[in-house]
């Protein structure tokens, strides 16, 4: 009887294990959210519902599902190019896309060149691999490998996770974006830089911001104390058929001084130093042959201490940093600092300047 009573307490206590293993130690304790993706977009959630419809940045950033058999993009049969919604990242084409019957669109396979990050989910008492988009992090669906193709694979996505670009227009928005280059560079204060180069004609737009640094999207007062790395710089977008990287690097390397390590006049700290990132080889040795070029014909009384280094990730500085000083003309520092750089450039570079309304 007591052999009995043993075993029988013994399978109770082990049936108690069990259950609690299985839900995760509590009723209602949701299991802990995987660790975020690393994204080369950054924004804060503000900014987000700023470029987000409710909708999109409810499946996007609070990775909701749509009802099934409501999204726009469900029985598309256009030939094109899916995109991320959150930030324009090439994912899918129509070739990838097929008919699941699931209720949302399904695509076979990915475009290549890691456009997308696989991420183990567990919610929902469920265990299933989510997929976001690899640039900004946004949900994109979940990927099941029961699909009906070649592959075996099925990429449920969520229509409003998506854009779609159809294929003319996929061959105009090609035919444009190969004129259409970025270069990341850092003279000082970037209000004065930024004030610059919003003048010269081929460049489509300038930012502020940081980049060189270890912080993830730090924030101006950050920057300040020093501390995280990062250099202030303008990230600026051009249109090569228009202006040259050549160009834009004679232009940098006049309205700075580049020989003055860690300082620009008054201003004085690592955040303020002269540095070229670069995004490719044809960058590198464009910026290189110039520098080199500067010293060998000691154009100025001191070396070159311009930095060119690797480009890895821009944070776009805050809203009141941008376009500065078009925002603050009859501040001192724009009076006393910005205006006779924006002087010398216009007299250097007057055949240069963007005309009225460009």
């Amino acid at each position: 009887m007591n052999k009995l009573f043993s075993s029988l307490l013994l399978m109770y206590t082990l049936s108690i294990v069990v259950c609690l293993s299985a839900c995760g130690q509590g009723k209602n304790e949701p299991p802990p959210p995987p660790p975020p993706p690393a994204v080369v977009i950054f924004k804060t959630p503000d900014e987000w519902k700023k470029v987000l419809s409710a909708d999109q940045y409810s499946v996007l950033r609070e990775k909701e599902t749509e009802k099934p058999f409501t999204g726009k993009l469900l029985y598309n049969k256009d030939k094109g190019v899916y995109k991320c919604a959150g930030c324009g990242n090439e994912l899918f084409t129509d070739e990838m896309k097929f008919d699941s019957h699931c209720g949302w669109p399904s695509f076979d396979k990915e475009i290549a060149g890691g456009k997308i990050k696989k991420i183990e989910d567990n919610s929902l008492g469920m265990h299933r691999t989510e997929i976001v988009c690899a640039k900004c992090g946004g949900h994109l669906g979940h990927l099941f490998d029961d699909g009906p193709t070649a592959t075996g694979m099925r990429y449920c996505v969520n229509s409003e996770s998506l854009t779609f670009q159809k294929e003319m227009a996929v061959a105009e928005a090609t035919k444009t974006k190969n004129n259409i280059d970025t270069i990341t560079l850092g003279g000082g204060c970037y209000w004065c830089v930024e004030a610059v180069y919003e003048m010269l004609d081929g460049v489509k737009s300038v930012e502020s911001g940081f980049s060189g640094g270890t912080v993830v999207n730090p924030t101006y007062r950050e920057v300040c104390m020093g501390t995280t790395g990062h250099a202030e710089v303008v990230q600026i977008v051009y249109d090569n058929k228009k202006t040259s990287l050549d160009e834009i690097l004679k232009v940098f390397f006049t309205v700075h001084d580049p020989t003055t390590l860690n300082r620009q006049g008054a201003d004085e700290g690592e955040q303020y130093r002269s540095v070229i990132l670069y995004r490719n080889n044809e960058q590198y040795k464009t910026a290189k042959s110039i520098v080199d070029e500067l010293n060998k014909r000691k154009v100025y009384e001191n070396p070159v201490v311009t930095q060119i280094v690797p480009f890895k990730v821009f944070y776009k500085a805050e809203d009141y940093h941008q376009d500065y000083y078009s925002q603050n003309q009859e501040k001192p520092y724009c009076k006393m600092v910005i205006q006779p750089k924006l002087e010398k450039f216009e007299k250097l570079f007057k055949d240069r300047l963007k005309k009225t309304g460009n």
